[in-house]
């Protein structure tokens, strides 16, 4: 099964308001465990940064301003994605902005299975802080590189959130509930195995008594 978690990075907070991407991530899952396979690209998004935001992820105008715009990586982006499930923390947020964009190069809207994280943490832990930085630190997954937002870093932290939130390596599998439901019944089977041959060849009895014959001191003899 393959998932795509996705982060971006903005201007701002509204694309209403003329803000736009200015960095796109992605981190290939198969079997919701990463396989390595990575979509990262910066984005001219060819108007100022907001002050907020840029204390947020610390990308400058300057720094962006040598990228392409996003209808240059667009289609790279979308191949990536393909019509896999996406995975995003707050997803309303990232697809606002990547549905804006895609609307302004007349392109159709991601409406594809999302899973947003955000949603699922709160389901899962009702009332508890349900930040990224605050799941990781939940599941003791380190942020100390964490020290501003990045697309890139993100999704890979995100992808490690994720598996944590569906189970850990082995979603679903919960072998404690399992035989207590079979003990309940009375039926808990048991596969029939054929006996195995345990006694030694004369072969085997051979090379035994030659790598005997080898040792120096063996303990056995030493306890004598």
């Amino acid at each position: 099964m393959r998932e795509i978690v996705l982060d971006t990075e903005t201007t701002g907070l509204e694309p209403s308001e003329g803000h736009r991407i200015i960095e796109v991530a992605c981190v290939e899952l198969f079997n919701h465990l990463p396989t390595g396979r990575v979509f990262h690209r910066y984005v001219n998004p060819e108007r100022d940064i907001s002050a907020e935001a840029e204390e947020v992820h610390g990308l400058t105008a300057e720094f962006l301003a040598a990228h392409p715009p996003f209808a240059a990586v667009v289609d790279e982006l979308l191949a990536f994605i393909g019509s896999e499930r996406l995975i995003i923390h707050n997803a309303e947020f990232d697809l606002k902005f990547l549905n804006t964009e895609l609307k302004r190069l007349n392109r159709a809207a991601l409406v594809g299975d999302v899973e947003d994280t955000l949603l699922l943490a709160k389901r899962r832990y009702p009332g508890a802080q349900s930040s990224l930085d605050a799941l990781c630190r939940r599941f003791s997954i380190d942020l100390t590189q964490r020290t501003k937002h990045s697309a890139k870093l993100d999704c890979e932290l995100l992808a490690a959130v994720y598996l944590e939130l569906i189970g850990g390596r082995q979603p679903g599998l919960d072998l404690a509930a399992a035989i207590a439901g079979a003990q309940a019944t009375g039926i808990v089977e048991r596969p029939a195995r054929p006996p195995r041959p345990h006694a030694p060849s004369v072969e085997e009895l051979a090379a035994h008594a030659a790598l005997l014959a080898k040792l120096r001191q063996p303990l056995w003899l030493a306890a004598e």
